[in-house]
């Protein structure tokens, strides 16, 4: 048993000393790829999404220096066809990326590498020549043996997104992985190779260092989108075992919507959070900051038109239309807002549907982080919508019901189209887009039934929050005393009692016949 080469299936044990979720039916995939011309596959995944577990998996599967069958004979992989035909059958070469970087500077990366596995082989297997080629070990080993390599690497993109890094580190690191994997032995030493990290591979403008690869990226996960994170019924088996509301699980970690092969839509939740949620029976924020996410912000705040807008809209909660194609794959080569919505796609602030061409926040967990965030853009016009949303909120608890209306009145003009600037539903989403700093003090609710009627909208004051609950009625046509009288016939004011102090009423409504469109607001308790 080795370190790199061969290094057993002791991590896989670990991990199935907890509550296991069965992802075996990875190992099918990705045995489906053996031997085959589509044997090089790169998944890549945003960070706390499983991806070292499935690694973790795969090298205990594969590993010919130990006999897993205890570990996989009562798991979902032990039911295909060719599970003996492939378990702990291959060489395996297991590079954890990350590991590496934190012995070597970026410059020696790949030497390093290299010296660590072939000190790994010789201390496995008979002498390598002096000056042996990592390829060539590898080649020596196959023929010694009788036995391809599986190849999996962990992390594989860590180099393109440290900051420490230079063009001509990067661009060693990818001519390493291409001396691997894109040479005239490929084909005779691997038998299959699995890479993983957050961004997909390098587009280098000219022919890819490692173009060899098939991806799967979060953006477009194919045949690999069932293993990308935990499905509904994971979550709900989840739930019932630790008796902890899935309602609440889902309203904080779902969302990532992917689609199967043949076009349908699924969630995806967020396995670290979710599992930490459960543990803890806590519903929170569990966003680990990497170096490269915890930079999130310094890419919002780059110098694209329409960027603070898009952060904007997306704290407010709607969904946003960009193209992510021209995306360069790395942290460097951004030409426009597009290509900084798509690096956080990747870094799992916003989900992407593929097929409707839109992105939007995808739970309240990154709700929470990216509204955080949304108080240190620099954009100039998304700071002055800042305080304007900020001082709407102090006129309505101040019951200053004519700025209220001024204020709404000023963001519907300059957002509605006028096909819909009369339809009810606009005012709405009008309302959310100049209260979108709500997330500071409240948690937003539409349609809330309640007496006998349903609440337009009401915001509920957070844990510890002094602020009063808010009851908000929207009206396209008539007075706001008649929105309010709706408010108190109906008795919507239920709906929040016992949150502390007596509700805030607003009522909002707008004179559509009138080619001013002016807004009216009444304000009670």
């Amino acid at each position: 048993m080795g370190y790199y080469v061969n290094p057993g299936n002791e991590n896989f044990r670990e991990i199935l000393q907890d509550d296991y979720l069965d992802k075996t039916g990875l190992i099918s995939v990705i045995n489906s790829t053996i031997g085959m011309k589509n044997r090089l596959t790169c998944v890549s995944r945003p960070r706390r999404f499983g991806k070292t577990y499935a690694a973790n998996m795969l090298q205990a599967y594969y590993d010919c220096s130990a006999d897993s069958h205890e570990l996989f004979d009562g798991l979902e992989i032990a039911k295909d066809p060719d599970y003996e035909k492939h378990l702990n059958q291959y060489n395996v070469l297991y590079l954890d990326i990350t590991g590496f970087m934190s012995d070597t500077d970026l410059a020696g990366l790949p030497a390093f590498i290299c010296e660590r596995i072939l000190w790994d082989i010789e201390g496995q297997f008979d002498s390598i020549r002096e000056g042996s080629k990592v390829k060539d070990a590898l080649l020596a080993i196959v023929n010694k043996t009788g036995r391809k390599f599986i190849v999996i690497i962990d992390e594989w993109d860590s180099p393109i997104r440290d900051p420490e890094g230079t063009e001509k580190t990067r661009k060693d690191y990818l001519e390493f992985l291409r001396s691997l994997f894109k040479s005239d032995i490929t084909k005779r030493v691997f038998a299959a190779v699995y890479m993983t990290g957050i961004l997909p591979i390098k587009k280098d403008g000219t022919q890819s260092a490692i173009s060899e690869f098939w991806e799967y990226s979060i953006l477009k996960p194919k045949g690999f989108a069932p293993f990308t994170g935990f499905l509904e019924e994971d979550v709900q088996k989840i739930c019932a075992g630790k008796n902890v509301s899935f309602e609440k699980m889902k309203e904080w970690y779902d969302g990532y919507t992917l689609r199967t092969q043949d076009g349908k839509p699924f969630s995806v939740y967020n396995p670290s959070s979710v599992v930490h949620a459960a543990e803890l029976k806590e519903f929170d924020s569990y966003w680990e900051q990497s170096s490269a996410v915890y930079g999130a912000l310094d890419y919002i705040n780059l110098d694209f038109d329409g960027l603070g807008e898009a952060a904007e809209r997306l704290t407010a909660g709607f969904e946003i239309p960009y193209q992510t194609t021209s995306f360069k794959n790395d942290l460097t080569s951004f030409g426009s807002a597009d290509d900084v919505l798509t690096l956080l796609t990747h870094f799992g602030y916003i989900s992407y549907d593929s097929e409707k061409g839109m992105g939007r926040i995808p739970n309240y967990e990154i709700m929470t982080e990216f509204a955080g965030m949304i108080h240190r853009v620099t954009h100039r016009e998304t700071m002055l919508r800042l305080k304007e949303s900020e001082q709407l909120l102090a006129d309505i608890l101040a019951g200053n019901a004519g700025a209220v209306a001024a204020n709404v009145q000023k963001v519907h003009m300059k957002e509605s189209a006028p096909r819909w600037y009369n339809d009810e539903q606009a005012l709405r989403a009008i309302l959310k887009l100049a209260f979108f700093t709500y997330r500071d003090h409240y948690i937003k609710l539409e349609e809330l039934p309640s007496g006998t009627g349903y609440v337009d909208m009401a915001y509920i004051p957070k844990k510890y929050d002094p602020s009063p609950a808010l009851i908000i009625e929207l009206k396209a046509g008539g007075t706001p005393e008649e929105a309010m009288e709706q408010i108190r016939s109906r008795n919507y004011a239920s709906s929040v009692e016992g949150l502390g102090d007596e509700p805030v009423l607003v009522a909002i409504t707008y004179e559509k016949d009138d080619k001013t469109k002016p807004h009216h607001c009444l304000i009670g308790v």
